[in-house]
């Protein structure tokens, strides 16, 4: 069973409290009637003033006008200070605590100031006046003081809470975006991985049916390619998910680390393997380096090695079997340049792969982090053209984050 702690859209003990005073103003003022000036006249005020009280915290200088006003009449009908009064103080307190301005707050001190001066010399006593004046400020001012502590406190709590908000909020959002990055990078990696891999094995797979009565041996070859081919898929998945249970240091809030020797990052020394699997599912490959490889970040390696091994894929996907693809590598002083071209004279994949579109787009997120540049499209003499270019960092980088 759930308990109502709110009432109006207010905390119940605020409202309770409110009611509590109201009531007490009331009370004193009912209790004065026969004997204070005024009569039951005066007490009319006093229930007044008392009825605007309740609402002192939602609309606190509406209340401070309603208040001065029936004081105001107190004042013209030569009441002199009464019990009730006290409610002046409730209703200045208030405005200065509650009030949206601070402004409000000087206002009703401004106003409170001189209605201590009418009060003082309304007040019967064998004292002189300025005596009792300065009593009444005393008291007044004292409660506006209090008041205004109290109003600093809460506005310091309040932008206290607002700063932890703020920072949740934020705190939020960058664990969002660290979810959508870490999604991002997995979902191209698993791209890579088995868009290349199921395309060389549904080459090869098509090969072997219509091989497989005209010429045993071709077709057990290409058996044996679908096998190693499937074999290292599995290990490179095997790799991916072993890295990515990995905790980084300092609890997994740092990036991953592969300790391990068996999840090593795939490196540009691998690209003669790969260029030779292709080969094997029909591409005609012909490779060429230019200049001499500087010592690379292991993520830009990995980055130029699945740019080469996306656009061999989409090459045979796309230009088919017995394509003539040319791969260039060109090492310069500032920069690493990829060329993948295809001749588009293969024959076409009799099951093609279905594609989703990603190849592109992974290509270039991966280039993009590192600033470099990726052009792809036709070419003029047929074909299709992939072009990279990846900037050198200007000093050695010392990245160990597993792929």
């Amino acid at each position: 069973m759930t308990v109502r702690r709110t009432l109006f859209g207010r905390p119940l003990r605020g409202v309770a409290f409110d009611v509590a005073v109201a009531a007490l103003v009331v009370l004193v003022s009912v209790a004065s009637a026969v004997n204070q000036p005024g009569g039951w006249a005066a007490t009319l005020v006093g229930v007044g003033m008392a009825v605007a009280l309740l609402f002192r915290r939602t609309h606190p200088s509406a209340v401070t006008v309603v208040v001065a006003a029936l004081a105001l009449v107190q004042v013209v009908a030569e009441w002199g200070p009464l019990v009730y009064d006290v409610a002046v103080l409730i209703a200045l307190y208030s405005v200065v605590k509650y009030g949206e301005r601070l402004r409000d707050g000087v206002l009703a001190g401004a106003v409170a100031a001189v209605g201590v001066l009418l009060a003082a010399a309304q007040t019967p006593g064998v004292i002189q006046w300025w005596v009792t004046a300065l009593w009444y400020a005393l008291v007044t001012g004292a409660v506006w003081l209090v008041a205004l502590n109290v109003r600093t406190r809460r506005l310091y709590v309040l932008s206290l809470e607002e700063r932890a908000t703020t920072l949740e909020r934020e705190r939020e959002a960058e664990f969002r975006a660290a979810v959508a990055e870490e999604r991002t990078r997995i979902a191209r990696e698993l791209h890579d991985v088995v868009a290349h891999s199921m395309a060389v094995m549904i080459v090869q797979a098509d090969g072997a049916r219509f091989m497989l009565d005209r010429d045993p041996a071709q077709a057990r070859t290409a058996v044996k390619v679908v096998a190693d081919t499937g074999r290292q898929a599995l290990e490179e998945m095997r790799r991916l998910v072993g890295v990515l249970r990995d905790a980084g240091p300092g609890g997994g809030d740092g990036p991953v680390v592969a300790a391990d020797p068996e999840h090593r990052r795939l490196a540009l020394a691998e690209l003669p393997d790969l260029l030779a699997r292709f080969d094997d599912a029909g591409l005609r490959i012909r490779s060429t380096v230019t200049g001499t490889p500087p010592a690379l970040p292991p993520g830009l390696e990995l980055t130029v090695y699945r740019v080469v091994q996306e656009a061999l894929t989409n090459a045979l996907k796309h230009a088919g079997v017995g394509a003539g693809v040319e791969v260039v590598l060109t090492y310069g002083d500032d920069a690493v340049l990829v060329r993948v071209l295809d001749n588009g004279l293969g024959r076409p994949l009799v099951s093609p792969a279905p594609s989703g579109g990603h190849g592109l787009l992974g290509m270039r997120e991966r280039v993009t982090v590192y600033d470099g540049s990726l052009t792809a499209g036709p070419r003029a003499v047929g074909g299709w053209q992939v072009e990279v270019r990846l900037p050198l960092p200007s000093e050695p980088a010392t990245e160990v984050i597993a792929a």
